[in-house]
């Protein structure tokens, strides 16, 4: 098959997945981009992602401790199962059939963001955009709703009548459905009054708490009842707004950060009328010849998650102290479970400056064993729990994540062919002559140089 294929097949990869993985390049030539994206659609038995950790409540011997050293136990567990939910995320996304269902939800999870601390909340709410990534919008958005990160985040259990916080509402509606202009504040303040009682028990399971919810009749987006809190997301649906918000925000993130009005708008039109099916969305948008045009490729900055587990994907590696992947998520300011604020994180030329730039060029150098990290991460109290104590991973310095890197397998793969053509998106811009100036035209280390590259950041 024609260079003009793998280019394809690359480019659908990366957007609805996390690149090609080791054994995926040999199929870039013989496969057709409908192949892969009826693989990619492919959904198996869904397994939740989970902790071993044991609970604080199954440990006995915390009794005998005093409430200080109670406390510092239980940040330190909670510490460890938000780390193995971050690493366990992070290898569905690299070694998980169902890349699409990944991808999908690794930007769920930048829209509906959360920052907690308990490990339980984080668990839930990461499992449900996964189990809903590519089902029916409106019950992923029920569902979010009614979690108790969400809902802990967004002040909702403080949401009482006759003291309604306004801050759930407010998100809900600018940042999670229509955005922006589509609402007043008047809108803002009876949705508020109409999620009243929202909040959820200790055990984190969603309560409407009746005494708590405001009876009294509300008007919003024009409707007048005495509307609960689903009745509000269930009117929210109704509004074509909200479809053409989350369409553009989703073709901004898989096709092209600058918006194509005409496409976004018949979008967003058949997204409503299929009742928000997100699965039929993504194959209308995977499937249209537009979305292959050379203006879509090669024109987005990796996000940190996206840069690694491309990485992880092409390189087949052993790592033996895999924690320290979270070192370098937090070095290149995106940590899975920790966005920056309700927002998410913003995307683009974000991603770089001066520092990360330079440590993205370094990684693939670093994980190899050709250079020492020569940067420590700066304590971020949240992130870190309160724990200021030395075994605190994340303010050690640090070095590789000690990982081996199957080498033979990767020259095997790549014998016969030219690395650069499956490596990079967009090689126009790519100064072959620097790439082989440092190179000993090894296999190993002209992918080396490759992902070495500026160009390897782009996707």
């Amino acid at each position: 098959m024609a260079l003009e294929s793998v280019i394809r097949n690359k480019h659908l990869l990366w957007r609805a997945g996390f690149g090609a993985g080791i054994n995926q390049f040999e199929d870039l030539n013989n496969k057709s981009s409908k192949t892969f994206l009826d693989e990619l659609l492919k959904e198996e038995a869904f397994t939740y992602i989970n902790y071993d950790t044991p609970d604080t409540d199954t440990l006995d011997y915390m009794n005998d401790k005093s409430p200080a050293e109670k406390r510092k136990e239980i940040q330190k567990i909670n510490r460890r199962q938000n780390e193995e939910l971050n690493l366990n995320f992070l290898y569905k996304m690299v070694t998980g059939n169902e890349q699409l269902r990944e991808k999908m939800a690794f930007f769920w999870h930048g829209h509906f963001a959360s920052r907690v601390q308990n490990p339980k909340f984080n668990r839930q709410i990461l499992n449900v955009i996964r189990k809903n990534a590519f089902g029916s919008f409106r019950e992923l958005l029920f569902e979010v709703s009614k979690s108790p990160a969400i809902l802990s985040f967004l002040n909702n259990q403080q949401n009482k009548k006759d003291h309604p916080n306004e801050n759930f509402a407010r998100e809900v509606m600018e940042l999670f459905t229509m955005g922006r202009g589509n609402y007043s504040e008047k809108d803002i303040r009876e949705g508020a009054r109409a999620f009243t009682g929202w909040g959820y028990d200790k055990e984190g399971n969603f309560q409407e708490r009746k005494k708590l919810h405001d009876e009294g009749s509300k008007t919003f987006l024009g409707q007048t009842g005495n509307f609960t809190g689903n009745d509000v997301l269930n009117i929210i649906l109704e509004q074509k707004a909200t479809s053409r918000f989350i369409t553009a925000k989703i073709y901004r993130f898989f096709v092209n950060e600058t918006e194509d009005k005409v496409i976004v708008d018949q979008l967003a039109d058949h997204f409503y009328k299929s009742g928000y099916d997100i699965r039929k969305l993504m194959i209308e948008i995977f499937s249209s010849s537009w979305f292959y045009e050379q203006k879509n490729i090669g024109n987005r900055i990796k996000s940190p998650i996206e840069l690694i587990a491309g990485i992880m994907r092409t390189l087949p590696m052993n790592i033996q102290n895999p924690e320290n992947l979270i070192v370098y998520q937090k070095l290149l300011g995106q940590m899975l479970l920790y966005p920056p604020n309700v927002a998410g994180w913003p995307n683009g030329k974000s991603w770089i400056d001066s520092s990360t730039l330079m440590l993205r060029l370094q990684i693939p150098q670093i994980w190899s064993g050709l250079r020492p990290l020569e940067y420590s991460p700066r304590p971020d109290d949240d992130i870190d729990m309160g724990m200021k104590s030395p075994e605190n991973i994340l303010n050690k310095s640090f070095k590789n994540p000690n990982i081996t890197i199957d080498w033979n397998h990767v020259e095997k793969v790549f014998s016969g062919k030219n690395p650069t053509e499956y490596l990079i998106q967009n090689t126009k811009s790519l100064d072959m002559n620097s790439v082989k100036n440092f190179s000993d035209n090894s296999i190993k280390m002209n992918v080396i140089n490759l992902m070495s590259t500026p160009e390897y950041q782009l996707m």
